[in-house]
């Protein structure tokens, strides 16, 4: 019983993604980003620190958006009415999405800038 009840987490976590990859177009426009930066990384031979750095940072942009998709449908499930109180709750989800892209956008230009100077 203890297999199926891991397989069983799995699959709700793949449905999860798999939802938020269908509904929302942030989620989708983030993996695309992702996948650009993934060819920028095998294109400049970025090193395996590099890759690990990009990686998390990916990592956590992916996270924050899904956990601001999941926020959104709660409060929206709770609270269908619009509401000072969720407004704010929204707000503080999606700042932490941009926070986390910003943030990835600084390790990017610090990683994939100077690469791309050695090629001019």
């Amino acid at each position: 019983m203890k297999g199926k009840q891991k397989k069983i987490g799995f699959s709700y976590a793949w449905n999860g993604i798999l939802e938020t990859f269908m509904t929302e177009s942030n989620f989708r426009f983030h993996l695309v980003a992702a996948s650009l930066v993934a060819i920028c990384g095998f294109t400049l031979q970025i090193n395996r620190l590099e890759w690990a750095i990009i990686l998390l940072t990916i990592g956590l942009v992916l996270v924050a958006e899904l956990t601001n998709s999941a926020i959104e449908k709660i409060i929206d499930y709770l609270r269908p009415e619009i509401h000072p109180a969720a407004k704010i709750i929204k707000d503080a989800a999606a700042g932490s999405v941009l926070i986390a892209a910003l943030i990835s956008v600084m390790v990017g230009c610090i990683i994939f800038i100077p690469k791309i100077l050695e090629l001019l």
